[in-house]
């Protein structure tokens, strides 16, 4: 795992996550105890705004249903813990929802930086709303970003978590809009023999480039 300090300003897909070791409104964490796990690491800009609370009641919503995949969630913003912990307080006393996962305490900015949340276009001095999603072995599989004006839906972070885990187990992609149960597309032909005998190989056939398969029920 890369660390923090050698760490580049922007991480790059499939390779590894900058690591980080921080303080959390659960205690310390770092990178290595989602060791075996999927991670959805996500930064908002600030407590107590409306957009973040908002996200913040749907991540705490389907907290669980990230369990069952075998994804944890990681909140992060520069502000201190004792910040986060009374924005929680104050969204379980408003909204009647626990928030179940850690927030990271980064007013260093440290892990922010690392993780290249912040964008001089949007803020020197907060994160925008970026969306991280780390493999099991600490390797970035995906990374979304969002303005500060403009809240992200959970369901499709959660979409793609599932899709991302499908690709890893079955060796495949999958199409736009893609759901669990959905057909997958298989890897096309990678010489010329191989293009002109796939479409007598039992899959969806479109053309040579374009076939899909159904995946065994799990």
């Amino acid at each position: 795992m890369q660390d923090i300090q050698a760490a580049p300003s922007m991480p790059r897909l499939n390779e590894p996550a900058p690591n980080f070791e921080t303080a959390t409104t659960h205690g310390p964490r770092k990178l290595e105890d989602y060791a075996g796990k999927w991670l959805v690491l996500f930064s908002h800009p600030a407590d107590f705004t409306p957009v973040c609370t908002t996200e913040f009641i749907a991540f705490a919503k389907s907290h669980e249903r990230f369990q069952e995949i075998n994804c944890e969630l990681l909140g992060l913003s520069i502000d201190s813990k004792f910040a986060h912990i009374a924005w929680m307080r104050s969204i379980q006393a408003n909204f009647d929802v626990a928030i179940p996962f850690p927030i990271i305490e980064d007013l260093s900015m440290q892990v922010a930086h690392a993780y290249g949340m912040i964008q001089p276009g949007a803020s020197d001095t907060s994160a925008v709303r970026a969306t991280f999603i780390i493999d099991p072995d600490g390797i970035l599989r995906a990374m979304i970003y969002y303005p500060m004006t403009n809240g992200r839906s959970i369901e499709e972070i959660l979409r793609l978590v599932q899709a991302l885990q499908t690709s890893a187990t079955h060796k495949v992609a999958t199409p736009e809009a893609w759901k669990p149960g959905d057909k997958v597309i298989v890897p096309p032909p990678q010489t010329a023999s191989e293009a002109e005998a796939r479409a007598a190989q039992g899959y969806e056939y479109t053309d040579w480039y374009f076939s899909k398969r159904a995946l065994p029920n799990p």
